[in-house]
């Protein structure tokens, strides 16, 4: 019996050990892309971040686009992971929408750097690689809130789509501007939680208004 634990942990230790390696392997890349895009990025200097070889990342990932469509794949399956846990159909539509709001604030504020990373993609790519990303399918939970609340009468009439961009820029372009803005008021850190929280109710306000109009 003994033995055959010791071949199980044998099995199961290089698995883990792949998964860590990855892991920093993303972390590392998703900054360097972010700051860089993909025609900008380097391999080497991802390397070099994840404490691993050039090779290591070809062992993985193959080659640079690979290592880019993973990364930019990653928050998507991330925050299609959180929405997909949650049952949004058994919530008031106003009360849905502000959960919604509360996960796309908070997940990006544990990830500034993710806003920049789709800047990057727009601006270099004009969103080729974007498109596979299943984005839509993200999005289905909040139009899907939207659709609901305008047939029960508690949002006022809105173009889905529309509404929809313009929810997230009020969520998101907050971390966008975040390294300009910093320079406006160096003393206040906007990244810190007492700051996030405020943007996060403020974002509240903001757009319930904007989607339940004059009532």
């Amino acid at each position: 019996m003994v033995r055959s634990g010791k071949r199980i942990a044998k099995s199961v230790r290089p698995f883990r050990d792949a998964e860590v390696t990855q892991l920093q392997i993303l972390d590392a890349a998703e900054q360097e892309f972010s700051r860089h895009g993909l025609k900008g990025a380097r391999m080497s200097a991802i390397a070099d971040r994840a404490k691993v070889t050039t090779a290591t990342l070809h062992y993985y990932f193959e080659n640079k686009e690979n290592l880019y469509k993973a990364v930019l794949q990653r928050p998507v399956n991330e925050v299609q992971a959180i929405l997909g846990g949650l049952n949004f159909d058994t919530l008031p539509p106003e009360e849905a929408l502000k959960q919604i709001i509360r996960i796309a604030i908070s997940n990006e504020a544990k990830n500034p750097q993710r806003q920049m990373l789709w800047f990057q993609e727009a601006c270099q790519n004009q969103g080729v690689y974007f498109r596979e990303c299943n984005v839509l399918n993200l999005h289905e939970h909040l139009l899907k809130v939207l659709d609901r609340g305008m047939a029960q009468g508690c949002f006022r009439p809105l173009k889905p789509f529309l509404a929809l961009t313009h929810i997230l820029s009020v969520c998101l372009f907050y971390f966008t501007v975040h390294e300009n803005w910093k320079h406006l008021a160096p003393d206040i850190d906007r990244l810190s939680p007492e700051m996030v929280e405020e943007h996060t109710e403020e974002a509240i306000a903001f757009i319930l208004v904007a989607v339940k109009g004059f009532q």
